[in-house]
């Protein structure tokens, strides 16, 4: 059977497509599919047709029903165009795509109500104040308030629908003040609205990244000047507004969390990317109320902030918000019950100590630090895995980097008690050592910092006989050759420290040192000799003319 029933045969078909159309409105969509299909040049009958219809009085099953003429030629957008005063003018239809920046929150432009399409046309009009229709009328008000604010404006020509656009900012604030109110309890169907109407603005495909469009993937993320997001106006209030919804004493997180699902919350995540700093600051403060409010999704959210940094670590190296996301998890961790599950103890293991990995560490560095220390003063046999973590993926060439560790290593050793110090102190020195011959004076200063810390002089004097000997060799080399005076003068008093702990213990370092000193200077020494030896040899043979054999 023909999918068409009006379609097929020559025979009578312009009066069967005119019936049609003159009788339902729907009919107009099987006048394009016919076009489509059919392929056999009639839009001259088509046109006849369309204008006849334009001629007649609407019925109120038009009135309904959106235009079917949105994608098609001018002519059409124009007959099917709203006679409104107040209607958007739809000469200039542009849509802000990204095709280059994957779609974060899987938001399809079906889904997102454009101003600049015929669809919308008399969507933006003036609505009276809540406060000036009786209380029974404020839920139908407060929906076709949302449908107004459901209609997305192009901002990158700020003379673009000015009116319109105001509108629709004071419609949000109006929102945002109802919510924060508590004027009267939100039902189910427009919590339902809301969050819809919040989706279809926050929700959207991102601009592409600053490297993206260079190609330059070894740019330095802290030299690019971020993306602010030209639709901010809009966008502040729209999360404000979602934010009051959440914290609102008026939310029942039963209800709520029916439309906040774990779809929501992973699209809010994914939004984290946003290079505009204003955006990630609303999205940390959301994200955490919501983490608090709905303890139902407290695992979920938990995993997909893991799967970000799998990813950011393992893969990309570029995301955004992971200093937002730390600090988060900051607060998360600080609340976790003791003892800690084995879950936070992988996430700790698999996720945030490598972490440390990307050279872009200095970004969220801070907030690392701290989620690293929340997990050693939770439980403090945690020491010896985080330090020999950071061991494992200490920076070779980088001393800025270098210098971020020394100082996050002094914070995780201020927790850390005597046993678990034991068993990491022989490489955690060696390490100290390298960093205390290291010829930028940064790092070699930050090094001898750590004994300005009354805690890690204990452990060290605990456990002297085993680090003295460790260290010795690199304080003398700093003493006898350091070019920087600052270091020289602070490896003094390291050393002072150390006579005053044990003298006789630095004194047998002094000898054993000296012993090594003199050892490595006779073996010098005949080497050099041999090589003298050799060069005469080949020398003696050169000048008689016989062949040298290099073996």
């Amino acid at each position: 059977m023909n999918a068409f029933p009006f379609v097929g045969g020559d025979q009578g078909w312009h009066k069967r497509v005119l019936l049609h159309t003159l009788g339902t409105s729907e009919a107009v969509s099987w006048v394009v599919e016919l076009i489509r299909f059919d392929g056999r040049g009639r839009s001259g009958m088509l046109n006849k047709i369309i204008g006849k219809r334009g001629s007649r009085k609407p019925s109120k099953s038009d009135a309904n029903e959106p235009s079917v003429f949105a994608n098609s030629s001018s002519g059409l957008r124009n007959s099917a165009s709203v006679s409104n005063p107040t209607s958007i003018s739809t000469s200039n239809a542009t849509v802000n795509s990204n095709a280059n920046r994957s779609n974060a929150t899987g938001q399809t432009g079906a889904d997102r109500v454009l101003a600049t399409t015929p669809s919308t046309a008399g969507a933006i009009e003036l609505l009276p104040l809540f406060r000036e229709v009786p209380v029974s009328e404020r839920q139908n008000l407060f929906i076709r308030k949302l449908q107004i604010c459901s209609v997305i404006f192009d901002f990158s020509d700020s003379l673009k629908f000015v009116r319109e656009k105001e509108t629709k900012r004071q419609t949000l604030l109006e929102l945002v003040d109802f919510i924060q109110s508590g004027s009267g309890k939100i039902t189910e169907h427009v919590q339902e609205e809301l969050v819809k109407m919040i989706s279809v603005n926050i929700f959207r495909c991102l601009p592409p990244a600053s490297h993206e469009n260079t190609g330059s993937e070894n740019a330095d993320p802290e030299e690019e000047d971020p993306f602010l997001e030209p639709s901010w106006p809009h966008l502040q209030i729209v999360y404000e507004l979602l934010l009051r919804y959440v914290v609102s004493s008026d939310t029942d997180t039963k209800i709520a969390k029916k439309y906040v699902d774990h779809s929501f919350v992973l699209k809010l995540l994914q939004l984290f990317d946003s290079e505009d700093p204003r955006e990630r600051d609303f999205l940390k403060t959301i994200l955490h109320r919501i983490y608090g409010k709905f303890m139902v999704h407290r695992p979920f959210i938990r995993k997909a902030i893991n799967n970000i940094f799998y990813r950011f670590i393992f893969e990309t190296e570029r995301y955004s918000g992971i200093a937002e996301l730390l600090e988060i998890l900051g607060s998360i961790i600080n609340g976790f019950a003791l003892p800690l599950k084995e879950e936070h103890k992988l996430f700790l293991v698999r996720a945030l100590i490598p972490l440390h990995k990307p050279k872009s560490v200095s970004m969220y560095h801070q907030q690392l630090s701290y989620c690293i220390t929340q997990f050693v003063e939770k439980d403090y046999k945690l020491a010896d895995t985080v330090i020999r973590g950071l061991l494992k993926y200490w920076p070779v060439i980088n001393c800025q980097k270098e210098v971020l560790f020394l100082g996050e290593l002094e914070e995780v050793l201020e927790a850390t008690q005597s046993a678990e110090f034991q068993r990491c102190m022989v490489p955690l020195f060696r390490q100290i050592g390298r960093c205390l011959n290291s010829s930028h004076f940064q790092v070699a200063e930050r090094a001898l910092f750590l004994w300005n810390n009354d805690h890690i002089v204990s452990l060290i004097a605990q456990n002297r006989n085993v680090i003295f000997p460790i260290i010795f060799e690199a304080l003398e080399k700093n003493i006898q050759s350091h070019w920087n005076q600052a270091v020289h003068g602070l490896t003094l008093n390291v050393r002072k420290m150390f006579a005053e702990m044990d003298n006789d213990l630095l004194l047998e370092c002094q000898r054993q040192y000296l012993e090594k000193e003199a050892k490595a200077k006779a073996l010098q020494e005949k080497r050099e000799l041999i090589w003298e030896r050799l060069e005469a040899e080949v020398a003696a043979k050169a000048g008689n003319g016989e062949m040298v054999l290099v073996s």
